[in-house]
């Protein structure tokens, strides 16, 4: 097989050492190649080529990581592995979300101490169609789905959880991405509200934007490492390594049905 027949690689990325580290460790590292600031290392994972890269945190650095990896590398189709904070109250700390949509949530129009949400790239004003996010591949998410039927993730530990250990659950819903972490009750609940998502991070719809617009799906996979209320900035840190684990635990699951 020629350089040229070979199958494209999945891109791969996270936002943060402790979400990188599970993948970086097993990673077959055939090239690294530093581009605008980021390493991106092309090799085999789960006995699958990927482009893996730590895009660092917020949508400029998600998209700009995910633009190299679709026009340089050629990636046929990009995952995110990390954490989020949880808006559902029904969710707790080590839950899984998968995501179904992703929402720009901070882009739109400012009035009245409320954002109306638009999508990125369409003009903020009156008059505009407000209709929002971007779908999950149906075929993907099928695939995702049936790889994930039946699986019983490993119980957290009991510090994760205040108690006795609890196995968390895989859900599958709308995520939320924004620019700031959340650490506001108030907030929390009224985005749960506004937009019915599960869960709140930094990235996955800035990587879904930019898979659009080069026609490729995107898979965001999201382990609660807090809950986006007032203690949101204490939790993040004590359960972020035992949640990036959990959530790097199901993307190598996946990893060859995508």
């Amino acid at each position: 097989m020629t350089h040229r027949d070979a199958p494209r690689p999945l891109g791969l990325l996270t936002a943060i050492p402790a979400e990188l580290a599970d993948f970086e460790r097993d990673l077959v590292v055939d090239e690294r190649k530093a581009v605008g600031g980021t390493v991106l290392r092309s090799g085999r994972l789960e006995g699958v080529s990927v482009v893996l890269a730590e895009c660092g945190i917020g949508k400029v650095n998600a998209a700009m990581a995910a633009t190299v990896m679709l026009d340089r590398f050629g990636c046929r189709g990009l995952i995110f592995s990390g954490v989020a904070g949880g808006l559902d109250p029904a969710l707790a700390v080590g839950d899984i979300v998968v995501a179904t949509s992703l929402v720009q949530h901070d882009y739109g129009a400012l009035a009245g101490g409320v954002i109306q949400t638009y999508q990125p790239g369409r003009p903020p004003l009156p008059g505009v169609p407000t209709d929002h996010g971007y779908p999950a591949d149906a075929a993907v998410l099928a695939r995702v789905q049936k790889a994930l039927a039946g699986v019983e993730l490993p119980a957290l530990s009991p510090a994760a959880v205040g108690g006795a250990p609890r196995r968390p659950r895989i859900v599958y819903g709308p995520i939320l991405t924004g620019d700031a972490f959340l650490n506001c009750a108030a907030t929390r609940a009224r985005l749960h509200a506004s937009f019915g998502a599960l869960a709140i991070e930094m990235e996955g719809a800035a990587v879904a934007q930019v898979a659009e617009k080069f026609g490729v799906p995107v898979t965001v996979v999201r382990a609660l490492s807090d809950l986006a209320g007032e203690d949101s900035h204490m939790d993040f840190p004590a359960f972020l390594d035992e949640a990036g684990l959990m959530a790097a635990g199901i993307v190598r699951r996946l990893l060859p049905v995508l």
